[in-house]
């Protein structure tokens, strides 16, 4: 990556900081089975993940993607995706600690 380019926003996915909320606002979503590297033992598995597409990022248009592999997280959001409800809200999700701490919804908020 450019150095520089992160801090001026220009990635396609959405990075939780940890400690630091996100507001997103969300467009879209898929569930998609993707391999990833497990942070504990080093070997690759497959997940299932859910993929948001984030069109509002702390009140800025964007067109990035907030991919979820915590299942804790999924259930939290889960009411919001039938007929995707999400849209007619927006989501503060903050990482409360670096490492394999799931994310979490902090607050939602009707648009």
């Amino acid at each position: 990556m450019v150095k520089g380019v992160a801090e001026k926003g220009l990635e396609n996915w959405v990075i939780l900081k940890p400690g630091v909320p996100k507001k997103l606002h969300f467009s879209d979503h898929r569930f998609l089975e993707r391999v990833i590297t497990d942070p504990v033992f080093g070997v690759e598995k497959r997940v299932q993940s859910l993929m948001l597409l984030v069109d509002e990022e702390d009140g800025h248009p964007v067109e990035k993607t907030l991919s979820i592999v915590s299942s804790k997280l999924v259930q939290e959001l889960s009411g919001y995706l039938e007929g995707k409800k999400y849209k007619g809200y927006r989501f503060v999700i903050v990482k409360d600690a670096p490492g394999t701490v799931p994310p979490r919804i902090e607050s939602i908020t009707p648009i």
